[in-house]
This record gives C-alpha cells, structure tokens and sequence, in this order.
C-alpha cells in the first residue's frame, strides 16, 4: 500500500496547493516517481467522475478504514481503470473491494448516462493554453555547440519551420540564445541527447532570469542560486558562467536537494557547490560568499502562471479570502529573501521571478523591496529596460507600481498569448557613487550601470545585520 500512500501525499500537497504537478511530483524518491506520477496523473484525469462515484456508492460513509478522500480515489482509480488494485491483501484494499459491485455499477452509470462510448471520454480534455506552447530545449552548452545541436536534430528529420505547425519543425528562439521550439507533442525524456544532459527541457519563461542576471563567465566569479532545485535555472546560469567561476546553489528540501544534484551531474555542471541549506539562514559575512555579486532568487510562490500541459487537471477555483491570505504570506516571505539578497556586500545584480500571475506576488513585492531599508542602504534600483530583455514587448502591470514608469523595467509572460507559462522577472541593480552624481530619483531606472563599485563593501559593512547562521559547505 505504500504506492497508494505515496500517491496520495502528492495528491493532498496539490489541493494544499503546495507547487505544480511536474514540482511536486520531483520531490518523490526517484524510484518511485515514475510510477506515482502515472497514477496521479491518471486520478486527476478523472477525478470529478471518480468523486461522483464514491458518493453515489457511499464508499466513505461506510468504510471507516478510508478517511482520505485521496486515497480513496486513487484506489477507486485503479479497481475501475488500471486493472485492479496494484497491493498486497489488507484492510484498507478489502474494504476497498467490499464494495466493488456498487462502484463499478455506479460507474457505468455515469457512462450510459453522459453517452460515452469508452472510458477515455470520461477524462478530462487538455487546458487548450498548453498547445500554443511549444516544446522549448535549451542546448546546454558545457556540452557542446549550438551548430551541433541544429545539425544533430536536422539529421533526425527536423526541419527549420513554425513548431506549432508540424512535428517535424523546429526553430531558434528570438530572445534566449541557445534555445529551441518544438511541436508541443514531441517528446524527449527517452532521448540519448536528454538523458546524457546535451539537452535540457525547460520553458522559455524558465531562461528569463539566468538569461537576465548574465553572471559573469571568470574564474573569479562568485554567484548565489538562492532556490535551486530542481536545477534547470542552476543548470543554465552554470552554461552562461561556462562552467568557470564558483556558483553556489542553496536548496533546503532534502529531498529536493537530491534531485538538485542528480540534475546539476546530468547536466556537467562542474563550478556548482550544491548546498542543502536555507538561503535565509547564510550569513553575507561568511568569507566564502563576500565576493558574491550576483543573485538569483525564485522563491516559492502559487505558481498560478503553470500551464505545463499538466495542471488544467487541478481544481481552479476563483480566488476566495484564504487564497488571498496565502498569496499575502507568500509574498512577505518573497519579499524577505529579497531584502536578504540585498545585505550581501559585494553583490551588483539580483534577479527576482515567480511563475505566478498575480500582482500581489510581483509588482506588490518589488514596489515594497524598493522601499526597504536594505534598497535604500543599498543604493538599489529597478534594472532599466534595455537591460532586461528590451525586446520582449510584454512589460509590468503599470497601474500596480507606485510609479508606473517602472513598470516597463519588469518582465510578464502570459500564458496563452505568449507561447510560455505565465511568468515574472525583475533586475535589482546596485547603483554606484557616480551614477548618483546630479540624480536625485534613485529608482528612477534611468542612470546607467557599471561593474566594480569598489566603495559598495564599505558601506554595506555599515548596515546592521542579524547574525545568521555559518553553513556547511558539503554536498
């Protein structure tokens, strides 16, 4: 029964509404994973019909064993779909089975009753958003060559063209080097490219914030992944870096962060130390990290701009006083890392993202870190926008800023229109003395920025810090 539970933890963390499907479905032991994320998967396909049901059959009501409603529809799932429930005999599967006649009875009621001539009909159809997305590749190059790879996939039978089109066409992105669009149908996850790293399966979206963050590829580089698992973003900054530099990548699922390190393996990453630790609790005085510049932070949020082919399967109520209450706290937690980011002393950039679509998660937080006594201390502003994507025509919501010029500085995907998941990115830039000179409107985003502001250690030193924890730096 162990199966079924672990399934049914997946299930209870979705209505909790605790990550994405493909999120939280990565942070099952990878043995398992596979075949959980098939029943899950499966469940949610028909869990409206299943829920009809089980009421109808009063199987709840009458076995007092079951007292998950998730567990009770992912065992109803397989006795009526998959072939039989897949466990040892037991209590909780007998009871199950106790009832067998009334639920398949009820369940070819629902059949004769909606007119369906086979079980699939009853499933629930595709969010239509996720086929005008199309199936992004990011070549990862500490492998090999973009040219490599456009050569590689022409030798398969790909053909230059709108993804979206055949399955055969493929083209490069406009706006992230390196990337590659597929038709939404075409798979990759048993392809040799994938499975020895040459390729990484990651949304357009997902590039924006390494891709805006552009940390430095030196040996002398030092750059904080405050987030990382499960490592595409870690994956990608560690290209951009070519594998040169030291990166740190924070994660502090245990679990999670294993799947962090089988990631960042797969993908070469050699200048990474993984770090099973929570960003909040790493001390900006810890001499391993004093020369950190840039910052890279996607924290936890609803992730309500997740389109991934997957999550049409979740309910999608209309937002009621506990979403907005749970969007608040996520949001002063977003907002915490972010002033924390912003105590370290020598860092220059911090890209701040969530795969969210609402304000209070993006344009909320960022008006308010602005505020912050971190920002002002700091001397940061918002990124100007010909340094964060000029070319990507979608900008922040300006009636959400307390000025809303500087909403063109922020970055919005929307799913559905933009051929991505709903997305946000923002670029905090540390400001130098002589960019201040005869500029009184310091958020303004419209003073030019230079690299090695040497005079930025000493007055960070200044600020008053809460002591934090010193880490341990092991994998």
């Amino acid at each position: 029964m162990n199966f079924y539970f672990e399934a049914t933890n997946v299930l209870d963390k979705l209505d909790a509404k605790k990550g994405s499907i493909k999120g939280v479905i990565a942070s099952v032991p990878e043995k398992n994973r596979k075949r959980t994320a098939a029943l899950v998967i499966e469940t949610l396909k028909y869990k409206p019909v299943l829920n009809e049901v089980i009421d109808a059959a009063q199987l709840m009501k009458h076995e007092k064993k079951i007292t998950s409603r998730n567990l009770a529809l992912a065992l109803v799932h397989d006795l009526l779909l998959a072939g039989g429930i897949q466990a040892g005999e037991g209590p909780i599967k007998q009871a199950v089975l106790r009832h067998r006649t009334r639920l398949q009875s009820e369940f070819t009621r629902i059949k004769v009753k909606r007119g369906v001539r086979c079980n699939e009909e009853l499933a629930q159809t595709d969010d239509a958003r996720a086929a005008l997305i199309p199936r992004y590749v990011r070549v990862n190059m500490t492998c090999w060559a973009i040219e490599q790879a456009l050569e590689t996939f022409q030798a398969q039978g790909y053909h230059v063209g709108d993804p979206l089109s055949s399955s055969k066409a493929f083209r490069q992105d406009d706006h992230i080097p390196n990337l590659l669009a597929f038709h939404p149908s075409v798979r990759f996850t048993e392809d040799p490219l994938y499975l020895s790293g040459k390729i990484i399966l990651q949304d357009k979206a997902s590039c924006f914030p390494a891709h805006v963050l552009a940390p430095p590829a030196r040996e002398d580089a030092v750059v904080i992944d405050a987030t990382a698992a499960p490592g595409n973003k870690t994956s990608h900054l560690c290209a951009l870096m070519q594998n040169k530099g030291k990166l740190f990548a924070f994660e502090r699922d245990r679990r999670r962060f294993s799947t962090l390190k089988s990631m960042l393996s797969k993908a070469h990453c050699n200048n990474v130390e993984a770090v099973n630790s929570d960003f909040l609790t790493v001390s900006p005085d810890d001499p391993r990290l004093s020369g950190v510049t840039h910052i890279l932070l996607d924290p936890s949020c609803s992730g309500s701009g997740i389109v991934n082919r997957l999550d049409h399967l979740l309910d999608n109520e209309q937002e009621n006083d506990a979403d907005t209450e749970r969007l608040n706290k996520l949001a002063a937690f977003q907002l915490k890392m972010i002033r924390h980011a912003m105590t370290f002393p020598s860092v220059r950039r911090i890209v701040y993202s969530t795969c969210s679509v609402h304000a209070i998660e993006n344009e909320h937080v960022v008006r308010e870190a602005l505020k912050t006594e971190e920002a002002t201390t700091g001397r940061f502003r918002l990124g100007r926008k010909e340094e964060v994507l000029p070319a990507w025509p979608r900008r922040g919501l300006p009636e959400e800023m307390d000025d809303p010029v500087n909403a063109e500085s922020l970055i919005r995907c929307s799913p559905g229109e933009d051929a991505t998941n709903g997305f946000f990115v923002c670029l905090f830039v540390r400001t130098e003395d002589k960019d201040m000179m005869g500029d009184s409107t310091e958020n303004s985003g419209k003073r030019k920025v230079r690299e090695g502001d040497d005079g930025a250690d000493k007055r960070a030193t200044k600020r008053k810090r809460k002591k934090k924890s010193k880490i341990a730096y092991s994998s």
